[in-house]
């Protein structure tokens, strides 16, 4: 039998840290509060959901915009920095099942968690997928509709399906 997370409503002191000026838009959903650190100055749009789970952290550094409708489930960690925007329908995943073979339904293999970090600067475009263990490099920039599955150096520009560099920021 599954355990339900609860219903994600949530009062400011229930967050492990809280800065100053941070924004909830309307029905922002914030599960286990107890392991999400935030900054000043961030903006959560409308609908976002931010998972802290009962394993891992969720940082959101200073300065941070994230944009409406946004998944952050933080089962392995995730880690954003200052002044990182972040677009519409940003998906951050951080833990996959195994592959455990055929004898095990895949839903109920064992879990693996990986730490996702986003530096300072960095901007995700609108509905960009980060997968576990990626790291964004500084002023990197994520294409729209981009799915990360790999580092992204600092001041490079990702595009595509899987993202792949096209330039680098000068």
């Amino acid at each position: 039998m599954h355990k339900s997370h609860g219903n994600g409503l949530f009062s400011i002191d229930q967050f492990k840290k809280i800065g100053e000026n941070v924004i909830f838009e309307k029905d922002v959903l914030v599960f286990h509060p107890e392991n999400i650190i935030l900054g000043n100055n961030i903006y959560i749009g409308h609908q976002t959901i931010l998972k802290g789970y009962y394993k891992g952290e969720l940082t959101i550094g200073d300065g941070t915009w994230i944009g409406q409708q946004c998944f952050f489930h933080s089962a392995g960690t995730i880690i954003i920095g200052q002044n990182v925007g972040i677009g519409p329908g940003v998906k951050i995943i951080t833990s996959v099942h195994a592959e455990e073979g055929v004898q095990k339904p895949i839903l109920h293999s064992s879990l693996i968690f990986k730490k996702v970090v986003i530096e300072d600067d960095a901007d995700i475009g609108i509905g960009s997928i980060i997968l576990p263990g990626v790291t964004i490099g500084k002023g990197a920039l994520i294409g729209a509709g981009a799915v990360v599955t790999a580092d992204v150096k600092p001041y490079h520009v990702v595009a595509g399906v899987p993202a792949k560099t096209i330039k680098i920021r000068k």
